[in-house]
């Protein structure tokens, strides 16, 4: 089990580079991740959920995704609350204090789903979440140290030098466990370092003369990880690095979810995506602006009207801008939002952005799973997933985007042609549509983005092949 002494210490990343690195080695590999916390989730082949960070993992040791590998998901949709996915289907909203008096009861169901992911293969790579010297969550824990005993599994600490005090965050978590705990960290290694690692050996001995914890290796910095899809909204920037001709613009919404949808454009050299935060305007020079999906959409559209961005957009169409709604974007983009039932908060109906003329009314049945079909304007293939509650209608969906494979039509686009939104996420993976949908703004594609996906797994694995000491590391797996 890798844990870290913090979140964003790069995980999610160093298990991926792991799971391909014994894999190329004829290893049977398989991630798992007890509990997760993102709004940016992958679908299953079987239509349930499970954080982004293992659908990359699961790719990276080559099999498919399981709801198994991320038995319990976490989908923040306030600051004190979150949508509680178990076995990829959810089950309700949680507070945050109520989840934590009630996390221990789902330890039978994390273990059951570790026993299944475990049986057949010859090394389960474990992640962690957060941090284990988090012992005011100590009591039930399911996503570290709780696991790690009730599964019996050696843990790894991982530290992140770039952030600072990487010594003090290992001897600090050292400090703060239990005898026990310490006792089953193994080794711990140093993530992030930039320059030389050479010129930190003073610390991996301080390290390990203040734990007695032996160091598996100093990791750099690794560059290449902005081209694997992100699990971390604080990740977003780093796959905004074109500078072409076609200006793309994205409001950074406050439950910004399964953003993800955005890396293939912002990976174009023929693209530039910004990112636009809170308190900034949208560009007048935007030749199209995305809103994202949202894990909460009836929130998210008060905060979009919170930073002025409804007045931005309604400029950006006047001028002639273009705008495309993604999932929560969609429908955002509509005349109203119901509901009836208060998913998202008191029962009612909101004004949408009236850029379409559509009504959504949340409720019902979470519809999740593959998609596949064609872009109805280009004719170009798709595929994608859907994840969402909810269903949109009116009378611009006699203008549907998408035509799915099932015979169903998705989306619904102005007379004009300016605004369009759908429901399924992953379209931009699709080189072929992505090319003909650019081709539309004149802007050209010279991206394979599945193959630079798999390109940046395979630099990762020799990266930790290089750095880390991974014969250590499976001997520690033996061992138990």
């Amino acid at each position: 089990m890798v844990q870290g002494t913090g979140s964003n210490v790069g995980k999610s990343t160093l298990v991926a580079g792991l799971c391909r690195a014994f894999v190329r080695r004829g290893l049977s590999v398989r991630p798992f991740k007890p509990q997760n916390m993102s709004n940016n989730a992958a679908v299953t082949a079987d239509g349930g959920e499970i954080g982004r960070a293992q659908a990359v993992q699961a790719r990276a040791a080559r099999v498919p995704a399981s709801v198994h590998m991320n038995p319990v998901l976490l989908k923040p949709e306030t600051d004190t609350g979150a949508q509680v996915i178990v076995h990829g289907r959810r089950i309700g909203t949680l507070r945050a204090r109520d989840f934590g008096s009630r996390k221990g009861e789902l330890l039978p169901a994390v273990l059951d789903s570790f026993a299944r992911v475990a049986d057949g293969a010859d090394l389960v790579l474990v992640e962690g979440a957060g941090s284990p010297a988090e012992i005011n969550l100590r009591a039930g824990d399911i996503a570290n140290m709780g696991f790690a005993e009730a599964a019996d599994v050696p843990v790894v600490l991982a530290g992140d030098i770039d952030r600072g005090g990487v010594i003090a965050s290992l001897v600090g978590t050292h400090a703060v466990l239990e005898p026990a705990e310490r006792a089953r960290i193994a080794a711990f290694l140093v993530n992030k370092f930039r320059g030389d690692p050479r010129l930190f050996d003073g610390g991996v001995r301080a390290v390990a003369e203040r734990t007695g914890w032996p160091c598996l290796g100093v990791v750099p910095w690794f560059p290449a990880a902005a081209f694997l899809p992100a699990e971390d909204a604080l990740d977003l920037d780093r796959a905004a690095a074109g500078r072409g001709k076609l200006r793309i613009a994205v409001p950074v919404i406050a439950r910004i979810a399964n953003f993800d949808d955005l890396d293939p454009l912002g990976m174009e050299a023929g693209v530039e995506l910004v990112f636009v935060r809170p308190g900034e305007a949208l560009p007048g020079n935007a030749d199209l602006v995305i809103l994202p999906g949202s894990k909460s959409t009836v929130g998210d559209l008060a905060f979009l009207r919170a930073q002025g961005w409804d007045v931005d957009l309604l400029a950006h169409r006047r001028r002639g801008g273009r705008i495309l709604g993604l999932c929560g974007g969609y429908q955002m983009l509509g005349r109203t939002i119901a509901d009836p039932d208060g998913i998202e908060g008191p029962a009612g109906t909101v004004a949408g952005l009236g850029l379409l003329q559509v009504d959504t009314v949340l409720g019902g049945d979470k519809i999740t799973g593959p998609a596949a079909g064609i872009h109805l304007s280009t004719g170009a293939e798709i595929t994608g997933y859907e994840i969402h509650l909810g269903r949109t209608d009116g009378p611009d969906r006699a203008r549907p985007v998408l035509r799915l494979d099932d015979g169903r039509e998705d989306g619904a686009a102005s007379a004009d042609g300016q605004v369009a939104g759908c429901y399924v996420h992953g379209l931009f993976a699709s080189d072929a549509f992505r090319r003909a949908f650019l081709d539309g703004f004149g802007a050209a594609s010279g991206l394979a983005y599945e193959a630079r996906v798999e390109e940046a797994l395979d630099a990762l694995a020799d990266h930790v092949e290089a750095h880390l000491d991974l014969d250590r590391m499976l001997a520690i797996a033996r061992e138990r």
